[in-house]
């Protein structure tokens, strides 16, 4: 608000001060003095935070937290703390009226009004209890016990996860940060029905998703601990332990590539390994980030120097692996690390298993990741030859236009185009023979066909290890011909259409450049036979090898 009154005050000075208007003109230019200094600081960007601290509960069933609201306090003397976060606003909710479901949501929408520049850093933390529960259509969701929350009713009264990341994602800033102090299963700062705990030990890991959401662009989301784990509080610390050790990279201890400055991720990966370390492996924390490039969320201190070169990698896909550099072990991601500038030999590696070896040569402030250099090092296109089968979907349609028939298929694949998931697919099919039309039984009639297919398809590709999975909208432009040398009719008749549909695919990597592949589509089109016409379903199922290129 004040600094639209500023840029009013401004306009209105131009437009009515003595001598805007010029005798017989209709206005003229007029000197106005504005204060650069606060015109500077009105148009700045602003560094905001909402910490959250859930201490105590109304219902007895959930166990009160010792050090909940003290580490929303001690966060917030570091982000306040001029030498440190400098921030310009930082609001602390921890008292039990302030921890209601109503006032956090209430206080999200608020910091939503006042961080509204896309520039602005906004950090929003959560020390609290997480659970478990089953929503209104039974589905299994992860809620934040706020301090009204029923154990008995958690679906009505805690909030929801997605409510709470739905909030985050509306705050207008391009700069932000969630930090989630919880966890949604175990026995550290969480507490499940008997029955979830139950059904959870029969879960494994890998089938369900990662605990955190998908983060919008240039946002991020950190977390306590990985999914199946517990965050958990420390009495000689006194803090919940991910959030001690993030503060204290705050005093420059997580400073890797010694430019003055601690970012998010550099804050991240200091509190994520020292974690790790204090529970002896039990809690890794863990992050979904995308599209960090420059990592615009400083948390403490300020960028006076260029940095070192710095490789770093928080794509799932790596988790695992460790990254070496000239021989010497660095991190294991994900995480990143600070190198010399110069020529280096980068390494990915899992056990014995060596995953990429590639020379680079990084430059003072740069930042690599290491996605950039796989997807440099392995081939994104593939051309595949498979043969398969062409067949309308209805019986009706086989009967009258053309039975199910072999054909040939030419597969282009561009893998991460347009953009990082997606993939651009185009195809070329066809079939030629004899079929053979089954309109009254006993009555066949044979002709020759020409079928020829072109269709272009933009999926979303799903990977793991070897193993892709592709699947999204195609269009495509079906070609049929049919001559007929019969006693009753002799001639041909031709059919064009252009079609929508849906394509999907599987691709297993044999080696860095063969691939054995499959691909299905399902098409819509209309067709006129014999002067009528109707809406038909096609489809085609192929299967070959391809070569990466």
């Amino acid at each position: 608000m004040r600094r639209l009154v500023f840029t009013l005050l401004a306009v209105l000075a131009a437009c009515a001060g003595p001598g805007s208007l010029e005798k017989g003109g209709k206005g003229g230019l007029v000197s106005v003095k504005v204060d650069e200094r606060a015109l500077s600081t009105a148009y700045a960007p602003r560094r905001l935070a909402l910490l959250v601290g859930v201490s105590q509960f109304q219902d007895a069933q959930w166990r009160d937290l010792r050090y909940a609201s003290k580490d929303a306090e001690d966060l917030a003397a570091a982000l306040r703390d001029p030498t440190r976060g400098h921030f310009d606003s930082v609001r602390v909710l921890s008292r039990p009226e302030e921890t209601t479901r109503a006032s956090i949501l209430a206080a999200l929408r608020q910091l939503r009004q006042e961080a509204h520049r896309p520039d602005d850093v906004v950090v929003v933390y959560f020390s609290a209890h997480g659970t478990l529960a089953r929503d209104g259509r039974g589905e299994l969701k992860r809620y934040l016990v706020t301090t009204d929350a029923s154990f008995r009713a958690i679906p009505q009264t805690a909030l929801p996860m997605d409510e709470l990341k739905s909030e985050f994602d509306q705050l207008p800033s391009r700069r932000r940060l969630m930090v989630l102090a919880t966890c949604h299963s175990g026995s550290g700062k969480s507490l499940l029905p008997k029955e979830l705990e139950a059904e959870l030990a029969g879960i494994k890991d890998g089938f369900y998703a990662r605990p955190l959401e998908e983060s919008s662009r240039a946002s991020m989301v950190f977390a306590a601990c990985d999914w199946g784990e517990t965050a958990r509080e420390d009495e000689g610390l006194q803090n919940d332990i991910y959030t001690h050790f993030l503060i204290d990279g705050l005093n420059g201890a997580a400073d890797r590539n010694s430019d003055g400055a601690v970012t998010a991720t550099e804050a991240h990966d200091h509190a994520r390994r020292a974690t790790y370390a204090f529970t002896q492996g039990r809690q890794r924390p863990s992050a979904e980030i995308l599209e960090v490039g420059a990592d615009p969320v400083v948390l403490s201190g300020h960028i006076d120097r260029t940095g070192r070169p710095e490789l770093f990698s928080y794509n799932p896909r790596l988790d695992g692996f460790t990254l070496k550099v000239d021989g010497e072990t660095r991190t294991e991601l994900p995480g990143g690390a600070a190198v010399p500038p110069g020529r280096r030999t980068v390494e990915l590696t899992k056990g014995e298993d060596v995953l990429l070896r590639e020379v680079v040569d990084v430059s003072a402030g740069e930042r690599l990741p290491l996605e950039r250099l796989l997807s440099e090092r392995f081939p994104r296109r593939s051309l595949t030859l498979m043969g398969g089968m062409f067949s309308f979907v209805d019986a009706r349609s086989r009967d009258e236009l053309l039975p199910a028939s072999p054909e040939l298929a030419l597969v282009l694949r561009l893998e991460e185009r347009p953009l990082p998931d997606l993939s651009l697919v185009f195809d070329l099919s066809g079939g030629r023979g004899r079929q053979q039309l089954n309109l009254a039984p006993g009555n066949a009639v044979p002709f020759t066909y020409t079928a020829l297919s072109m269709g272009a398809a933009v999926p979303y590709t799903w990977r793991w290890e070897r193993l892709s999975l592709y699947a999204g909208p195609r269009v495509a432009a079906l070609f049929l011909q049919r001559s007929f040398q019969t006693e009753a009719f002799t001639g041909g008749q031709q059919y064009f259409t252009v079609s929508p549909g849906v394509v999907g695919g599987v691709v297993w990597r044999l080696g860095e450049r063969l691939e054995l592949s499959a691909q299905t589509q399902l098409m819509v089109t209309y067709v006129v036979v014999d002067g009528q016409g109707q809406a038909v379903g096609f489809s085609g199922g192929w299967a070959g090898v391809g070569y990466r290129f």
